[in-house]
């Protein structure tokens, strides 16, 4: 797409070729503008996060109508209805209605079909699909892949899909090419490579991804494939797989005792400023009760929308509830917070979804963690809480080093560990996971799960872990609670609702989950 800065000059090495009907382009050879004449016509893109790459002060239609009007020689009567037509290509329910809307008014999952809505308006010969799923739930995830797939037959496109998941690979690629550090390790037809992977790189990205069919104490990393040639697969199974008698014994003390946490009759309704006077409502969370109990690790599981978010935002009270009280030893929460508002703060901390935009990037690492102990009076002086920092950075895989650096000098994944370590400056109880695995590679949020649980014991932790993927919260949660529309659909084990579920809702979800037939 030559939208990298310097690539525009030249590149260091190497060349790109497009071939347009008869014509071979060298596009590393092309200047700016005659670029913008190959992208979005030639050439589309949908982005990652599509947040970021919709402009916020333009309506969705008015963006799909530029792109129209500057590529495409069409009358500006006709545009419009060929936008309405592309929002309707792209399942959008009241295409009109979406035309005029504004990116916040839409979910996330409707703000990615806009981004193909627009990327395809000009029917380009290639897509490029930069994580087009990544931080949607299973359900829409897998409705925008039966779309693209759709969508490429349809207008005949080639298709470059970049994930970090490989069972989605395996769900729409027809060649897979793995890299690793800048470099293509293994290129193969789809049947091919996940018949018989030869890199050991491929092979950890194969075994990274928790399997739904097994319980495991630990999962298998990228490291223990780098670092170890002889690593065979079916040995760390057969001395890490738990049985349900195991997962069972291990679970039962959790029960027999009173609640750590406990939310009852739970609602929130949030009223819309832009809607007060026709008294427009919504209700995020309906008479929601659950339980936390010490040492239990409870998943939150439902689709985007479902209310997930907002839980755990009461439960921290950066949300108040419009009813409904919440518990913690007892002790209404409320109360709490009026008498002694920094106990409870400290006892009940959040690891939050996106870790680049929770860190202050103006503060260095080791500040950020003094910080906190700072106002929470842990440790006596600077020097004493110097030590517990750097001595949390290691236990969550850093390095003292790091102390002194900034948050972009870090990957995702550190800086999640980043995360991890501020919240367990304060010594809490219960850490709120508000899908904190979703935005990372399956080697990284791997490494992150077996960290999560080391510190779960090391800590004496109980969490309430939220996420879209289910495949993720089989393994790590003891129980596990499905929202739909601010409703408890249903809860119970993870072997009760995968083998048995009695909601309709929830067996949906689980049907969704890429690989799940295999």
């Amino acid at each position: 797409m030559q939208l990298i800065p310097h690539l525009k000059s030249h590149l260091d090495d190497g060349e790109i070729w497009y071939q347009k009907g008869e014509e071979k382009i060298a596009i590393h050879k092309r200047s700016e503008k005659e670029m913008q004449g190959l992208r979005a016509k030639e050439i589309a893109m949908i982005f990652q996060e599509p947040m970021t790459a919709l402009n916020p002060s333009m309506t969705c239609g008015k963006q799909i109508f530029e792109v129209i009007q500057t590529h495409l020689n069409i009358p500006s009567e006709t545009i419009k209805k060929r936008c309405i037509e592309w929002l309707e290509s792209v399942e959008l329910p009241d295409p009109e209605r979406i035309y005029t809307s504004y990116p916040h008014q839409l979910s996330g999952g409707q703000k990615q079909r806009v981004m193909i809505a627009m990327a395809l308006s000009c029917e380009p010969k290639i897509l490029i699909a930069d994580e087009p799923t990544t931080a949607l739930d299973v359900t829409v995830q897998k409705d925008i892949l039966e779309l693209i797939s759709k969508l490429q037959k349809k207008h005949q496109m080639g298709c470059i899909f970049i994930s970090h998941d490989i069972e989605l690979v395996r769900e729409v690629a027809d060649r897979v090419a793995v890299m690793k550090e800048g470099k293509i390790v293994e290129n193969k037809s789809k049947n091919e490579l996940f018949k018989n992977p030869e890199h050991a790189y491929t092979k950890a990205l194969l075994a990274c991804k928790p399997d739904i069919h097994k319980n495991l104490k630990h999962l298998t990393t990228v490291n223990d494939f780098i670092d170890n040639p002889d690593f065979n697969l079916k040995t760390f199974y057969a001395q890490n797989e738990l049985s349900l008698e195991d997962i069972q014994q291990r679970r039962a003390p959790f029960y027999t005792k009173e609640p750590l946490l406990e939310v009852k009759g739970l609602t929130k309704i949030y009223e819309d400023p832009s809607f007060l006077i026709r008294g427009k409502k919504v209700k995020a969370l309906d008479s929601v009760s659950l339980k936390l109990f010490k040492g239990e690790c409870l998943g939150v599981v439902g689709e985007s929308g479902c209310g997930k978010s907002t839980l755990s935002k009461c439960i921290i009270q950066l949300e108040k509830q419009s009813s409904g009280s919440i518990f913690y030893q007892g002790k209404e929460v409320r109360k709490l917070l009026s008498e002694n508002p920094l106990n409870y703060r400290k006892k009940v901390q959040m690891i939050f979804q996106d870790p680049a935009s929770a860190l202050n990037p103006k503060m260095r690492v080791g500040d950020l963690l003094v910080e906190v102990m700072k106002v929470h009076q842990i440790g006596a002086d600077f020097f004493e809480r110097k030590q517990k920092a750097i001595a949390l950075l290691e236990k969550t895989g850093l390095k003292a080093e790091h102390f002194d650096r900034y948050p972009h000098e870090f990957s995702g994944g550190q800086k999640q560990r980043i995360g991890i370590a501020r919240a367990l400056a304060l010594e809490p109880e219960v850490l709120i996971c508000d899908e904190s695995v979703s935005a990372l590679d399956v080697s990284v949020q791997a490494q992150v799960l077996n960290l999560l649980n080391e510190l779960k014991e090391v800590f004496s932790l109980s969490y309430v872990f939220i996420s879209h993927d289910l495949s993720v919260v089989k393994h790590f949660c003891d129980r596990i609670v499905v929202l739909e529309k601010g409703i408890i659909e249903e809860e119970g084990f993870p072997e009760d609702l995968f083998n048995n579920s009695k909601s309709k809702y929830t067996q949906k979800l689980i049907d969704a989950i890429p690989g799940i037939n295999r």
